[in-house]
């Protein structure tokens, strides 16, 4: 196992290091890995999380580049752990990393983790069988769309207005929710490298409500799209305006310079599959949870 530095870092200086190394990830394989940079700064402009301000430990090589993380993310009231690698790993550097990350975990307080596993992961899938873990079911189907073969956009129904952020600074954020999302999400996405207001794109109906909306992700050093989150709200639902909004926005990475796109969805989510589907998506894989103790019992 080659020799790395391992290292503690906190607060928008683990997003930083989390962000460099999965941009590292992308950009030495077009699909390895579960997570893109977008994701990890996605989560953190979200919410406020009771791990924000929890160590994380990341390895750097010799240069300083990070190699290896483990991240702890509250979703709720439960922990997820977050392995990241870069491709072609050694399956000792694997244990090694997962080992240090769940003890890491257990010294903050948390009894009891979730993973989320590419289940061609035999060298992770071992280690956490070893410790105790098992399958709690199944995660996310994982799609890609080349930027090439993207749809025209499609028709937006009569009596809405698409607008970016960059146009809607007097309004309050579309995402904003106490239920959802953080009261003021706008000022923590803000504090993220990858987001950009004029690729966060929302439908609103004639009383200037938002009726739907999609946040897009451009990550130039790879050349990758994400879409994370996209929701149409209850009243405004099939009247097409999730359709309106991916394709627009898709529209809008390909132009930033996105390549190769990617979205995810719940396996028994038959509307997002459909919609993702229908628009030219290809399904890649199928994640797996895992969940169990830091500590082996």
């Amino acid at each position: 196992m080659r020799e790395l530095w391992e290292a503690q870092v906190v607060g928008l200086d683990g997003l930083a290091a989390v962000t460099e190394l999965l941009q590292r990830v992308r950009s030495a394989h077009p699909t390895a890995g579960l997570f893109e940079a977008a994701d990890v700064q996605w989560w953190w402009g979200q919410r406020a999380r009771s791990t924000d301000d929890q160590p994380q430990l990341v390895w750097f090589d010799e240069l300083g580049r990070p190699e290896a993380a483990v991240v702890a993310t509250a979703f709720g009231a439960s922990v997820q752990l977050n392995p990241t690698f870069l491709p072609d790993v050694e399956p000792d550097l694997v244990a090694h990393v997962m080992k240090r990350g769940l003890a890491h975990a257990s010294d903050c307080g948390h009894a009891n983790v979730t993973l989320e596993v590419d289940p061609a992961n035999i060298a992770l899938r071992d280690v956490l069988a070893a410790h105790g873990f098992e399958v709690e079911g199944n995660g996310l189907v994982e799609t890609w769309l080349d930027a090439t073969e993207r749809p025209p956009i499609s028709t937006l129904p009569d009596g809405y207005q698409r607008r970016i952020r960059a146009e809607t600074a007097h309004l309050p954020h579309p995402m904003t929710s106490t239920e959802r999302n953080h009261p003021d999400p706008e000022a923590r996405l803000r504090q993220t490298s990858l987001y950009r207001p004029d690729l966060d794109l929302a439908i609103y109906d004639a009383d200037d409500a938002v009726a739907a909306y999609g946040l897009f992700w451009y990550d130039s050093k790879s050349a990758t799209g994400l879409v994370e989150p996209m929701r149409t709200e209850d009243a405004h639902q099939s009247r097409g305006l999730a359709r309106h909004v991916l394709t627009a926005g898709l529209d809008l990475l390909a132009k930033a310079g996105a390549e190769r796109i990617k979205i995810c969805y719940e396996p028994d989510n038959l509307a997002s599959s459909h919609l993702y589907l229908s628009v030219g998506f290809q399904p890649d894989r199928q994640t797996l949870v895992y969940a169990g103790p830091t500590r082996r019992r």
